[in-house]
């Protein structure tokens, strides 16, 4: 599944997110696992560490660079203009290719308040033909409004925490309105309960999936980019494996009264580690 992001630039809707990936063979491993099962979007971050475990991942995996659709992030110390800018060149160094398909601002960091100069260097990267989109993650509706009415490029996306515990209605209605699409991290609730809850095990007999298939499709559905994470062979094809079956209203129902505003990572609010 593709969405076509507010610029024109096509990403896949489903991808692999690499937070906690050990670099080296297991970022390297994971990532052409995920690329063979049939994966074309992949999600890192400098703070991750794994930018150049990704990156020869891509070069073994023998899939043409223009197929895969990579994301990574400035992180929180390297926020403002000047810093951005050579943020990025390290990042790309590492990755080891001549573009990024979407950069954003990791988090808005308010006790900075560097988010709009860090934005703009994103700003100047995609003039530049050094990036095909800019966005942001972990932006509340305050900062965003902030953002929109300082710069000139609207983000394509906003990456933050989602999952049926934190359905994030409220933001996304804001998103949709400013054709900025919702990406989920941590979208399985990582360390939470989702993946034990009867309703949700319910609805995944019902289909013969598992409750991790149904959550992603849960996604898919509500028209959320979705990046599960997994480093087991299995689990990466599982996630993978959810475009054979479509979850009926009364079960998109069912997984929107599970919402609670429950959160399993920080508040981006008060977030302010660098």
């Amino acid at each position: 599944m593709i969405v076509t992001l507010n610029n024109g630039v096509k990403m896949p809707q489903l991808g692999l997110g690499v937070w906690r990936v050990e670099e080296g063979s297991q970022v390297v491993d994971s990532v052409k696992t995920a690329l063979e099962v049939g994966y074309r979007h992949i999600d890192t971050a400098a703070i991750y560490g794994n930018e150049a475990g990704v990156g020869e991942a891509i070069k073994q995996s023998g899939v043409p660079r223009e197929e895969i659709f990579v994301t990574t992030k400035v992180w929180n110390s390297d926020q403002g203009y000047e810093e951005t800018l050579k943020a990025f060149e390290t990042s790309l160094s590492k990755l080891g290719l001549d573009y990024v398909d979407l950069y954003l601002v990791h988090w808005p960091v308010p006790e900075r308040d560097l988010y709009v100069d860090t934005y703009k260097a994103l700003e100047k990267l995609y003039a530049d033909g050094r990036v095909r989109a800019i966005g942001v993650s972990n932006f509340p509706i305050e900062f965003l409004e902030k953002l929109l009415s300082e710069t000139s490029v609207v983000p394509v996306v906003n990456q933050v925490e989602c999952h049926p515990r934190l359905a994030q209605h409220e933001l996304r209605e804001f998103c949709a309105k400013h054709n900025i699409i919702l990406e989920a991290w941590s979208p399985l609730m990582q360390g939470g309960d989702i993946l034990t809850n009867e309703d949700i095990l319910s609805i995944a007999s019902k289909h013969g999936k598992t409750a991790a298939q149904v959550i992603i499709r849960w996604h898919l559905q509500i028209g959320n980019i979705v990046i599960p994470k997994s480093i087991t062979p299995s689990r990466i094809k599982e996630n993978f494996d959810v475009f054979d079956f479509e979850l009926t209203q009364d079960d998109m129902a069912q997984i929107h009264a599970l919402n609670q505003d429950k959160r399993v990572g920080p508040d981006p609010a008060v977030m302010n580690s660098y």
